[in-house]
């Protein structure tokens, strides 16, 4: 949902944004995978009803709107082939969104080395084509998701989610060292990303007051849902008027869900609702990057040759790997955020690059291949490791939870 990590190059490309999808959750109540994966390989002990439950309990689906809270336990259980199943495949998709991070910060590095370069030489104007409001979203984007992943004890994911709010904390800094950012909004930024980092650090050790992390999480909701409508005006001006009036209506209707969900006026499945908007908006705005970039796209095509291919694969792998994940532990929220934007962010990308005759028909062909096949292995695999017949009842649980 995962939000690929992708950071403009100041005066050589149109902004891009930072995408999450970033993917995502081992649950609270489960065995960690190094005392699991002992139990089910080390020849003195044999398997044990107990042990085989507990992985089957820890990626039982559930339904969409439960994807901000850990899962709920399964009543079943596993057999001894499933559970080893599970258990090998469980371990392959944890490194997949692990391994997420090495394209994400291939794509972040150039931008940061290229604003320190430009900032050595004294030159700050090429520091304003990097937009601070863009980055700004991104950060946020990327905060909101990380408080997600915290609370499901994602480790890979979360080690990208931080590695993305650092990343761009380390451009805007550049960019109010060179004046490029107003210095009050630097000053809260930097306020908030160390609130923010310093509370998912002690949630994530579970020695954070549950008031301190639930007022956490109102201020994520408000502050997400407030930016999402905001930035999808925006896409289309001077199309349509500049007025900060769907950002203030959102911003209103956000405080006052907010405080009927924390005052009791809301029923049990409102107040899960409320809870879950903090995650969905931090997807949907990732997931309008894509939106975003296609229209400039439209608009301007020759700006699709400041676009970099490589990039944009990058991108598509970045996001791709977490999608194993997503879908074996049913969590449609981080599944749809990462798909999106390995279809819409990078491969649509390529997809625009090649009709406009930008890159060459064998790179598109491979980055084709690429992209079926994975999500190919990805279905299929998961079918077997949860004994289906198809991958329909797959994405079936994925959407609607297990019935």
């Amino acid at each position: 949902m995962a939000r690929c990590l992708v950071v403009p190059l100041a005066a050589t490309a149109p902004s891009q944004q930072y995408s999450l999808f970033p993917n995502f959750p081992l649950h609270s109540h489960s065995f960690p995978s190094k005392t699991l994966s002992f139990a089910l390989h080390n020849s003195s002990n044999c398997y044990t009803h107990y042990t085989l439950t507990s992985l089957y309990r820890r990626l039982s689906p559930v339904a969409a709107l439960d994807s901000d809270v850990p899962h709920s336990l399964h009543q079943g259980s596993a057999n001894v082939k499933r559970g080893k199943t599970f258990e090998q495949w469980d371990s392959w998709t944890a490194k997949f969104a692990g391994a997420a991070n090495i394209p994400f910060l291939l794509l972040q590095m150039p931008q940061i080395i290229l604003n320190a370069q430009n900032l050595m030489a004294g030159n700050k104007i090429a520091l304003l084509a990097v937009p601070w409001l863009g980055m700004l979203t991104g950060l946020l984007g990327n905060l909101s998701l990380l408080s997600y992943f915290v609370k499901k004890k994602e480790t890979e994911v979360i080690v990208v989610q931080t590695l993305g709010v650092i990343s761009i904390y380390i451009v805007l800094t550049q960019l109010a060292m060179a004046e490029a950012m107003p210095l009050p909004h630097f000053v809260a930024t930097s306020v908030i990303v160390a609130t923010g980092l310093v509370l998912n650090f002690f949630n994530y050790l579970g020695k954070l007051n549950a008031g301190i992390w639930r007022f956490w999480e109102d201020i994520i909701t408000v502050g997400g849902l407030s930016a999402l409508p905001q930035v999808m005006w925006s896409t289309f001006v001077p199309y349509i008027p500049s007025t900060i009036l769907p950002g203030a209506i959102a911003f209103v209707i956000a405080v006052t869900a907010v405080i009927m969900a924390r005052t009791g006026k809301l029923s049990e499945k409102g107040v899960k609702f409320v809870g879950g908007i903090s995650g969905w908006t931090a997807t949907l705005l990732f997931m309008w990057m894509p939106v975003s970039q296609m229209w400039t796209n439209f608009l301007n095509p020759e700006n699709i040759k400041g676009l970099s291919a490589f990039s944009m694969l990058l991108a598509m792998i970045g996001n791709g790997l977490m999608i194993p994940r997503a879908l074996l532990i049913r969590d449609f929220m981080w599944f749809t955020g990462s798909t999106w934007a390995a279809l819409f962010y990078g491969y649509g990308n390529i997809l625009c690059m090649y009709c406009f005759n930008s890159i060459s028909r064998e790179f598109f062909l491979a980055a084709t291949a690429l992209l079926v096949s994975w999500i190919g292995m990805a279905l299929w695999r998961d079918t077997v490791v949860y004994g289906y017949n198809s991958p329909l009842k797959c994405l079936r649980e994925l959407a609607f939870g297990s019935t």
